[in-house]
């Protein structure tokens, strides 16, 4: 087991430039998926690893091997002796910071949540689009039942008609899309390992684009679309968040927004699809390493694991003799 348990904690130095370069070639909405799918799996291995640690070390301390009836001599000539007790206090340590930044984040997120609706719910309404009398330029979409499109007073001013519904409909296809769950997924998947953290600025670029694509498509023009979410984020302060706004929403002035504006305005990307830069063969094996780092993770914790049971199982069975 000692060899199989290390591979989940080590993979994410080979999957994570892989996930990001492989992102580059997709279409927006695929690139979200795979961004946040392979965050997830990889936390997923990397925390399955950490308790297996953990787990095996705390099989050899004597008062949890007579609680189940385990043969302690057994455990100790199972070759797995550098998985020592301190090994696994560490690992023990770390699954527990884990946990708790996990719990963290997720409470963090949804009391944001709750603080930007109670902010918003004394303000008027039309449909799902609730306008707030700030004179500071501000449009984002705040996740919820119902989700709303919160856009300020100082933000309409800034756009002309055509403009406000391209920026509205971004702002509705991250609701539609439930974007802020790829984002919540991927920062819980960061607190699980720090090499995750990475993907989360390309993850939030393909959600931006998606939108982008999205509404650009709703409203038939693609350059009203680039025109609206270029005069939002010249009109918004980029150095500055509202305080209203929660941290894990989108707003379309977020991101690259002059790259942003280049790919709705290129027609090779017309359709949402950018060029492979390293060709389709290139892409191909990007995604066939990718899919081999992610499942040689899963597959070497799912080993440690079988190891482990049978480890327990047979010194079980000879502390019955």
């Amino acid at each position: 087991m000692i060899v199989a348990v290390w591979i989940p904690l080590l993979m994410p130095l080979l999957a994570v430039p892989a996930a990001r370069r492989l992102a580059e070639s997709l279409p927006p909405r695929a690139a979200a998926w795979l961004l946040a799918g392979c965050a997830a799996a990889l936390a997923g291995c990397t925390t399955a690893a950490l308790g297996l640690l953990a787990a095996a070390g705390a099989l050899r301390l004597p008062p949890i091997a007579a609680l189940g009836h385990l043969s302690l001599p057994l455990l100790g000539d199972s070759g797995d002796g550098a998985v020592t007790v301190p090994v696994a206090a560490a690992a023990a340590a770390l699954l527990t910071a884990c946990t708790l930044a996990v719990l963290h984040h997720a409470r963090r997120h949804r009391a944001e949540l709750r603080a930007a609706r109670r902010a918003t719910g004394a303000h008027p309404t039309s449909g799902d689009l609730c306008v707030l009398p700030d004179p500071a330029p501000e449009a984002y979409a705040l996740p919820g039942r119902p989700g709303r499109v919160v856009v300020t007073a100082g933000m309409l001013r800034a756009l002309p008609p055509a403009e406000r519904e391209a920026l509205f409909a971004h702002e509705r296809a991250h609701l539609a899309g439930r974007h802020h769950l790829f984002l919540l997924t991927t920062t819980l998947a960061a607190a699980c390992h720090p090499l995750l953290r990475s993907l989360r600025a390309p993850l939030a670029y393909a959600l931006e684009r998606w939108a982008d694509e999205t509404a650009a498509s709703r409203v038939g023009d693609r350059r009203v679309t680039a025109r609206a979410i270029g005069r939002a984020a010249l009109a918004a302060r980029p150095d500055a968040r509202a305080p209203h706004r929660p941290g894990g929403v989108l707003a379309a002035t977020a991101g690259p927004v002059p790259r942003r504006v280049a790919a709705l305005l290129d027609g090779e990307r017309a359709a949402g699809h950018p060029p492979i830069r390293a060709g389709f063969p290139g892409r191909r094996l990007i995604a066939a390493a990718l899919l081999a780092c992610v499942t040689f993770s899963a597959a070497a914790a799912l080993d440690a694991a079988a190891d482990l049971h049978e480890t327990v199982e047979v010194a079980q069975g000879e502390a019955a003799h």
